[in-house]
């Protein structure tokens, strides 16, 4: 059974078929692209992967479980993390917490210990620490642990976005243009970067990208948007020298 399985996926908002009859099958450590022309449903699918919307009809299964009727906080406890085409730092925040915000999806203990820092709170602090400095390090973050976020340089503060997404310990990990706005040396590290975080922590991406040196460089499997409606889905190569989704890119 595929880890993500989602099945005649639909919205509409208004008049407006914004997503239309979606069919996703995603393996377990793979590395699949979402790509298509702007407005073409991308982040509105990954808006209803992830709670923001609810479908108005069809099915999200993850590892088994049924997502739909879930929200937000749900989905990301049972496994799913995004990141967001603009960045969402806590800006006033240090590098560090900006890590350790997602660490407490996992890591609990009781409103007295935390307000008056007594009992197990300085252990799972500690613990805390040590797991966010090991994630920074994979993005060669842990030296600005104490920066502010919003001192980051751009490039910086989107591998930030994605180890925050990292550190909530997803089984699927959905990145919304994460090359967006960087040069062709900070794509080409992403790229990188992206390989890895897959191979370290056996964990399966999807992610939506308009830069096709990177989607054709690293992308196992392409599914293609158009108007909200599947265009076409296979090998990057095989997809990419499609006619109609050439033709969906450049037009007539």
């Amino acid at each position: 059974m595929a880890l993500l399985e989602v099945k005649n996926l639909g919205i509409s908002f208004g008049g407006l078929r914004a997503v239309d009859d979606l069919n996703m099958s995603i393996e377990q450590g793979s590395l699949v692209g979402l790509i298509g022309p702007n407005g073409a449903g991308k982040t509105t699918a990954f808006n209803l992967l992830t709670g923001v919307y609810a479908p108005s009809e069809g099915t999200i299964t993850l590892d088994g479980e049924n997502l739909v009727g879930k929200g937000p906080t749900d989905i990301c406890q049972a496994g799913i993390a995004r990141t967001f085409q603009n960045i969402r730092l806590f800006s006033k925040m240090t590098v560090l917490d900006n890590v350790k915000v997602a660490l407490h999806n996992h890591v609990s203990y009781g409103l007295v210990t935390s307000f008056f820092h007594i009992g197990a709170y300085a252990k799972k602090e500690k613990e805390m620490d040590e797991r966010a400095l090991e994630i920074l390090k994979v993005f060669d973050l842990d030296g600005q642990a104490d920066t502010l976020a919003s001192n980051l340089p751009y490039g910086k503060q989107r591998k930030l976005e994605i180890a925050r997404a990292l550190a909530t310990e997803p089984k699927l990990l959905l990145l919304d243009e994460p090359a967006a706005g960087m040069n062709p040396n900070e794509t080409k590290e992403l790229m990188d970067t992206i390989q890895l975080i897959r191979d370290k922590f056996k964990i399966t991406i999807l992610l939506i990208e308009h830069d096709m040196k990177l989607v054709s460089g690293i992308c196992e499997y392409l599914y293609v948007l158009n108007f909200g409606m599947e265009l076409a889905h296979g090998e990057p190569t095989e997809v990419l020298n499609d006619p109609k989704v050439i033709t969906a890119y450049l037009g007539e």
